[in-house]
């Protein structure tokens, strides 16, 4: 059975970001709202990478900025995301092995990310109702570590925040993170 709150396939390919507003908390308990654990991109800007970034320099960037993920843009419109999973794991393997004669120096971050259209995001409407254990939830569906919560508009997608299982666990606790 699919979780409710889980939608692919956006109708673009590409969303923007939203304005930002202000705040942020830190710890939190699995019956919390769900909006107390997201990184709200209205309160935090969020780190992105140019899509023709090549990977080796992106993944510097997430070690220097401490994160492990980026939104993917291209002119400023999100394209997809990516992990450090997914340069460290097979994904530049198999691009390479497509491409023979790329050299793992040419792969660029596009190359290897998720395509907005395929990724797995929350819809605001239901993050908005949830609790933190739904969102864990739907992290453990999906066996994913990110997901991105988008607004879905007439005009649009607007991505308006992103849950991390490694930031959630941290802020329950490490009893908490043990027990959800």
């Amino acid at each position: 059975m699919r979780n409710a709150m889980l939608t692919r396939g956006q109708n673009s390919y590409s969303a923007v970001l939203p304005r930002r507003a202000i705040g942020s908390g830190n710890r939190i308990q699995l019956y919390d709202p769900a909006i107390n654990a997201m990184n709200d991109f209205t309160r935090e800007y969020p780190v992105t990478v140019d899509e023709d970034r090549q990977i080796g320099a992106a993944l510097n960037d997430m070690v220097r900025l401490g994160v492990r993920s980026f939104l993917v843009v291209n002119e400023l419109q999100v394209v997809g995301f990516i992990t450090s999973y997914d340069i460290e794991g097979e994904r530049p393997i198999q691009y390479i092995q497509q491409f023979h004669d790329v050299r793992r120096n040419e792969v660029q971050v596009a190359h290897v990310m998720t395509r907005w259209h395929d990724l797995e995001t929350l819809s605001w409407p239901a993050v908005k109702t949830a609790r933190v254990a739904d969102v864990l939830q739907a992290l453990r569906d999906t066996n994913l570590m990110h997901l991105l919560v988008v607004d879905a508009e007439s005009n649009g997608s607007i991505v308006r925040g992103l849950f991390s299982r490694a930031r959630i666990e941290r802020q329950l606790g490490v009893m908490a993170a043990k027990t959800g």
